[in-house]
C-alpha cells in the first residue's frame, strides 16, 4: 500500500499515513515522502512507535545529522548527546526541571519565532521532532510559512530585499528572551553567522523569506533600520493566514524544512506536567550566501 497524504492546505501541512517508520522504508515510499515534504513544508506522522535508531535512521534519508548541541554539556547536562537534542521540561536525571535551572531559562527562547539553527554558519535542512509523551493543555507548536509571506509581499517590496543578508546569532534571540549566561566555550563555537534574507528552494524553486528571531541586523543598514526590517518581516510572515497550529499527540512525529518555515512553541505548565520529546536536526549543504553565490564580508 502506498502512503497516504492528507493534507491541511493546498501547500503548507500535511498528515502522512499508511507509513510505518519502525519497519524499513521502500525507496518509493520514502521519495512520496520526500515528494510532499518539498511541497508542503510540514509533514505530521501519527501513531509512530519508534526508537531513537529509528528515529534517526529516517532523518539520515534526508542528509548529515546535526551533532553539535548549542549549550555546553558540561555546564547544562541532557538526556541525550550527539544526534539528538532534549525537547522536553527533565533534567538529565529525568525529572522535570527546577524553576531556575539553566535549561528552562535558555530554552524560554522557542516561545520566539526562529528556525532551528539560522544562527550556525552551516544551517539546517530539516528538523524531526518526536513526541513520547505530551501534556493535556497548552505545548502546541506554531508553524510558518515563509514561502507564502513572500508571495504576498508586494512587487516593490520584493525588490527592496533582494541580496539583502542578516546577521542571524543565539545571542540575539536569547537576549530578548532573557537569557544571556553564555559561557566562553558557547560564545566561542556560535559566533554571528550572515544568513540571505531571501532564499530559493532547489527542490520547488519557490523564494522564501529567511527570517526568525535569531536574526538582529542587516548588513549595510543602519542598525535600527535593520531591525525594524526584520521585526515587520516576522509580523507579516506570522499573521494567521501563513500559520499551522499543531496540537500535539503522543507517538507522533512531525517534520518540518527550516529553509521556508519558522516555529514557536506556547506554553504549558512545564513545573506539573511532563512533555517528553526528541529531536534530530538535518544539516543544508551550505550556509545560504554560498548558496546564492553571493559573498559577503561583514
Amino acid at each position: 500500500m502506498s502512503i497516504t497524504v492528507s493534507s491541511v492546505t493546498p501547500d503548507f501541512a500535511a498528515e502522512i499515513y499508511d507509513v510505518d517508520l519502525a519497519a524499513p522504508l521502500a525507496d518509493a515510499d520514502f521519495a512520496a515522502i520526500a515528494s510532499a515534504f518539498w511541497q508542503y513544508a510540514v509533514l505530521i506522522f501519527p501513531e509512530q512507535n519508534i526508537s531513537q535508531q529509528q528515529q534517526l535512521a529516517f532523518a539520515e534519508r534526508f542528509g548529515p545529522i546535526e551533532r553539535e548541541r548549542t549549550l555546553d554539556p558540561k555546564a547544562t547536562p541532557s538526556r541525550f548527546d550527539g544526534a539528538f537534542a532534549d525537547i522536553s521540561n527533565l533534567t538529565a536525571e529525568g525529572r522535570i526541571w527546577a524553576a531556575d535551572s539553566r535549561q528552562r531559562m535558555y530554552k524560554a527562547g522557542n516561545k520566539l519565532w526562529h528556525t532551528d539553527s539560522s544562527f550556525k554558519k552551516l544551517p539546517s535542512l530539516t528538523s524531526l521532532l518526536y513526541a513520547s509523551t505530551t501534556v493535556p493543555i497548552g505545548g502546541h507548536t506554531e508553524f510558518a510559512d515563509q514561502r507564502a509571506a513572500y508571495d504576498a509581499l508586494g512587487d516593490g517590496e520584493k525588490k527592496q530585499l533582494e541580496g539583502l543578508v542578516a546577521e542571524h546569532w543565539i545571542v540575539t534571540s536569547r537576549k530578548r528572551s532573557g537569557f544571556s549566561d553564555f559561557n566562553q566555550d558557547e560564545q566561542r563555537r556560535l559566533p554571528p553567522v550572515p544568513q540571505m534574507l531571501v532564499r530559493t528552494i532547489p527542490q520547488s524553486k519557490r523564494k522564501s523569506l529567511f527570517v526568525a528571531s535569531h536574526a538582529g541586523r542587516i548588513f549595510g543598514m543602519p542598525d535600527e533600520e535593520g531591525r525594524a526590517l526584520i521585526d515587520r518581516l516576522i509580523d507579516h510572515a506570522t499573521q494567521r493566514q501563513f500559520v499551522y497550529t499543531h496540537r500535539w499527540r503522543a507517538n507522533e512525529l512531525v517534520m518540518w524544512d527550516n529553509r521556508c518555515t519558522m516555529h514557536r512553541g506556547t506554553d504549558y505548565d512545564d513545573l506539573r506536567w511532563v512533555r517528553d520529546m526528541r529531536r534530530v536536526t538535518v544539516s543544508d549543504i551550505a550556509n545560504t550566501c554560498d548558496q546564492a553565490g553571493v559573498v559577503h564580508t561583514a
